[in-house]
């Protein structure tokens, strides 16, 4: 009885201290842009800068706007540029419709018409974002005047999974949906304070007993949030201790193969300029892919960023920007001509 009572008082102050601080976040984190109503759902858009064409940015698979932070402000310089977070990530409500490539493409349409940013756009994706901006340009093309690939995952290799890379995803999102329910009981929240103040001894015991292999996802969580300014700290950390953020990730790890299947049928318009920014940690196979579209292309271009990672828009946000004024300026020349 009493071992009884002790669980039931632990769990009441774990749900107590969840509610309280998604609250207080809620007070002290608002939304850095708007919340635009699409009709399934509402997706957080933020905007900055002026000028035509629209430079959109595409996150990562499990990313947000705030992946962008250290590129938007400087684009907004020469071009107006626009940010969101996908259904269930970062200040984003989640979405009832299904995870398919369809789904997002028609999702991200429809943002851009209810925030009233009309086209021509030059889309910029990183990771799996590379995956919706390629798609998006074969429906779209009449929309599209360049893209910007950053480090784009591989629609080859993804669309044509092993049986090991389909328990690798299956495991991934049965990981994210226990990491749901270790951030409603405030789980999550803990273990990223406690490994933000430099203590990591305890939040490996945490994700060991109760998440497996958490403890890497953790980490590299942490190693990314101080990648960026600090002002954005508290917000990425906000953004994972909520629970739909988890489930959010575990619907997109899923909907990876068939999406990148769906994409491997979309070619790219053959006049439509690109850049295609490969970090140095990619594999021959990645960069051979890369090297196929630009040879498919009569406008496309492909760059290997020297010394870097996955994460090109943190380690070199140049580059990145140097890529987008490329095509920003193709493009308005092209229309002035």
């Amino acid at each position: 009885m009493i071992l009884l009572i002790t669980l039931a008082a632990l769990l009441t102050a774990a749900l107590f201290y969840q509610s309280l601080s998604s609250y207080l976040d809620s007070r002290r984190l608002p939304p850095l842009g708007r919340l635009v109503d699409t009709g399934s759902c509402r997706l957080h858009l933020r905007e900055l800068g002026a000028g035509t064409p629209v430079v959109i940015l595409e996150s990562g698979i499990a990313a947000t706007s705030i992946s962008w932070a250290l590129v938007q402000s400087r684009v907004a310089e020469f071009a107006r540029v626009a940010s969101y977070d996908r259904a269930g990530l970062g200040w984003s409500a989640p979405c009832v419709a299904p995870r398919t490539l369809q789904h997002m493409l028609s999702e991200l349409n429809t943002l851009l018409a209810a925030a009233q940013l009309p086209p021509p756009y030059v889309l910029v994706g990183h990771s799996f974002g590379g995956l919706l901006i390629r798609a998006y340009a074969h429906l779209h093309p009449a929309e599209v005047v360049g893209l910007v690939f950053v480090d784009p995952v591989s629609l080859s290799h993804w669309s044509r999974c092993t049986p090991q890379e389909i328990r690798r995803l299956r495991t991934g999102a049965r990981l994210s949906r226990r990491g749901a329910l270790l951030a409603h009981l405030g789980v999550v929240r803990a273990a990223l304070a406690l490994l933000v103040a430099g203590n990591r001894r305890l939040p490996a015991f945490i994700a060991r007993a109760s998440a497996g292999r958490a403890t890497g996802v953790l980490s590299n969580i942490v190693g990314q949030i101080q990648k960026l300014p600090p002002v954005y700290w508290p917000m990425v950390r906000s953004h994972w201790s909520s629970p739909k953020s988890f489930r959010a990730m575990a619907a997109y790890l899923e909907c990876l193969p068939a999406s990148a299947q769906a994409a491997t049928q979309m070619s790219l318009p053959p006049d439509l300029p690109f850049v295609i920014l490969s970090a140095s940690s990619a594999t021959p196979a990645e960069l051979h892919e890369r090297d196929l579209w630009t040879r498919q292309s009569s406008c496309g271009r492909h760059v290997i960023i020297e010394d870097t990672g996955h994460w090109l828009p943190f380690e070199r946000p140049d580059a990145v920007i140097r890529a987008i004024r490329e095509l920003v300026d193709i493009a308005r020349h092209r229309s002035n001509s």
